[in-house]
């Protein structure tokens, strides 16, 4: 998905990434279990995405960049695309990352570079790795479904994966499992004693939770990962704190467990991970660990070099945007400027 939105009247895609605008940040109170200093509740913001879709994103922020190797968290719908186009992204380049989609209604196509052409429907998961380049395009088809609701997530690539080779797998069957109250379907790493079939370049986390009853619930977490919690639909309350759809709760390092109160029918989205170090050049498209990275990404899609067509798409490819006038900086996982 194209991280930008629709410059005025232009039909085309403008605002950059590394331009991180968002809600002040509510700290969680004193005595809350985690033990990052860091941990928040984060709003997130409305941003167009084309002329059809409004999507509220969760990550970056300038509080929170990033939750173990999870980079961008865009949650989308649910949107009435009955007599709407729906989901319309052109062909645009990706570089340094995976891109992970989820859907909980409606129908999405995929079509690559690589050839692929995979619509995905709720219950699967797309999982494209960019590698040094690939270009893709996501749009509703014609005949779908009433609804359209779901998440797109990127995860940053670590060395020397982001500078491999592009890769897209679809994954029709994943590990599911009710403990009490609790549905989890897991996406990405493990959970539980469970491996999704996904493949992840860092240690990771990505999972649905739903929650059936009104008792608390729980399951088991890795001290060492750090993790945050979205509603997609519903609320849900964690360490007193309550969330609904709109905000990322961040839950910090050093939990064995977490225990979540929400109401019958939430569905929530557990995202975790080791603290990814590297600081990151995130800017349109493409994440890098240089100004000079992100330049030459930029020129090779507009001279039309490194990242291909995209199959069966006719749309002409989405343009970039202009570079900013000052030099981009790598930030850390904090938001912290490097270099």
């Amino acid at each position: 998905m194209a991280n930008a939105v629709t410059g005025a009247g232009s039909g085309t895609y403008s605002r950059a990434v590394d331009r991180t605008e968002s809600l002040p940040a509510q700290t969680l109170p004193p005595g809350v279990g985690p033990t990052d200093p860091g941990s928040v509740l984060l709003p997130g913001h409305d941003v167009p995405l084309g002329r059809y879709t409004t999507v509220r994103r969760l990550l970056p922020q300038r509080q929170r960049r990033m939750v173990g190797a999870w980079c961008f968290v865009d949650h989308f719908g649910p949107d009435d695309v009955a007599e709407r186009p729906g989901m319309e992204v052109p062909p645009h380049p990706h570089t340094g990352l995976q891109t992970v989609t989820w859907l909980l209604d409606g129908e999405i196509l995929h079509r690559d570079s690589l050839g692929n052409v995979q619509p995905i429907r709720p219950g699967q998961l797309n999982v494209m790795t960019s590698g040094h380049g690939i270009a893709h395009s996501e749009r509703s088809p014609a005949a779908r479904p009433p609804l359209m609701h779901g998440v797109q997530l990127w995860v940053a690539l670590p060395d020397p994966a982001r500078a491999g080779a592009a890769d897209f797998a679809h994954h029709a069957d994943l590990p599911g499992w009710r403990d009490g109250d609790l549905e989890v379907m897991l996406l990405v790493g493990e959970l539980g004693g469970e491996r999704s079939p996904a493949v992840v370049h860092t240690p990771l986390v990505g999972a649905q939770l739903e929650v059936r009853g009104l008792a608390p619930v729980s399951l088991p977490l890795h001290r060492d990962f750090e993790y945050g919690l979205l509603a997609m639909s519903g609320s849900a309350e964690v360490d007193g704190v309550p969330f609904a759809p709109g905000a990322l709760l961040y839950l910090g390092t050093g939990r064995d467990t977490l225990t979540v109160r929400a109401a019958p029918g939430s569905r929530l989205l557990l995202l975790g991970g080791t603290p990814f170090e590297e600081p990151l050049v995130m800017w349109w498209n493409f994440v890098g660990r240089s100004h000079e990275e992100v330049v030459a990404a930029r020129e090779d899609w507009m001279a039309g070099r490194r990242f291909g067509r995209v199959a069966d798409d006719p749309a002409p490819p989405l343009p970039a945007p202009a570079l900013p006038t000052t030099r981009l900086k790598a930030r850390d996982r904090h938001g912290g400027l490097r270099g």
